[in-house]
């Protein structure tokens, strides 16, 4: 069946580049993944509270690593990205991502979370914002969309900070260890007044 609407971004506009490094700040950028990050992402998601939000944890270290080689596919493949927030020291301390992609759509959800020593710094906004600005300029996506448990409020905090703005709220839609949780829906487009 054809379609009456053009893709709004040809297959082949993410994979025919290679994923970027992108500045955040001094002393704060997002980098792709390596293998030699399994370590960190294993104790990341040791972390109770990314196991709370995110539902996954990872039992070893062969684990880690599948996690952290998957990222490549899924980039090459134009369904996924994930770039690794790292220090002044090239150290993990988050994660922000692409969920999702839709280049047809121009569309991705993203995900983010932080190590707890990261936290409480605006760590996350400032990684979800550079993401947001390469998303919208470099990448040529028109929509980003995230959700959120109604009941994470430091994750309401960080989309609310990057412009992401609610939507409405999604009852019952995701399940979580404690049952099922209200998601807040949010959203920014290319068109947004800029942060």
């Amino acid at each position: 069946m054809p379609l009456l609407v053009a893709p709004a971004l040809p297959a082949g506009s993410l994979a025919a580049q290679e994923q970027p490094h992108l500045p955040v700040r001094p002393g704060l950028a997002l980098r792709p993944w390596r293998d030699d990050d399994a370590t960190a992402v294993r104790a990341a998601f040791d972390c109770p509270t990314i196991q709370r939000w995110h539902v996954l944890r990872l039992d070893d270290d062969n684990e880690a690593r599948a996690w952290t080689a998957q990222w490549a596919g899924r980039w090459r493949d134009e369904s996924a990205a994930s770039w690794a927030i790292v220090d002044a020291d090239d150290r993990p301390v988050g994660q922000v991502g692409l969920r999702g992609v839709l280049l047809a759509e121009a569309s991705a959800h993203v995900s983010y979370w932080t190590v707890p020593t990261a936290r409480g710094r605006g760590i996350a906004t400032e990684a979800l914002l550079a993401l947001t600005r390469w998303s919208f300029t470099l990448a040529g996506l028109y929509r980003l969309a995230l959700e959120h448990s109604t009941a994470n409020a430091a994750s309401c905090r960080v989309a609310t900070r990057a412009g992401f703005t609610v939507e409405g709220v999604a009852r019952g839609s995701v399940r979580h260890a404690d049952g099922w949780h209200d998601m807040h829906l949010h959203a920014r487009l290319r068109t947004d007044e800029p942060i």
